[in-house]
């Protein structure tokens, strides 16, 4: 038996068919939960899965990079041009 750490509900898990790490979802009030005990079995909310936003901000790093590189070129090409 553990505790639902958002809405104190008793969640009926088996020790054994868990381990330290695994997710499971409250029955009562939905929230992703995480096994970060084990004797006692123990509840913590889930750490969120921002994995598709990170690569969403990565892309647009990206592109803010290129902006800056193509600035650069610019920049040299009128340095050409003022040589000449």
């Amino acid at each position: 038996m553990a505790t639902c750490p958002e809405c104190d509900a008793e969640i009926e898990v088996d020790e054994f068919d868990v381990d330290k790490g695994d997710q499971l979802s409250c029955p009562e009030c939905g929230s992703n939960l995480e096994v970060v005990g084990m004797s006692p079995l123990e509840l913590d909310l889930a750490p969120e899965d921002d994995d598709d936003d990170d690569l969403d901000d990565d892309d647009e790093d990206k592109d803010d990079d290129d902006d800056i590189e193509d600035d650069e070129d610019e920049d040299d090409d009128d340095e050409d041009e003022v040589e000449e």
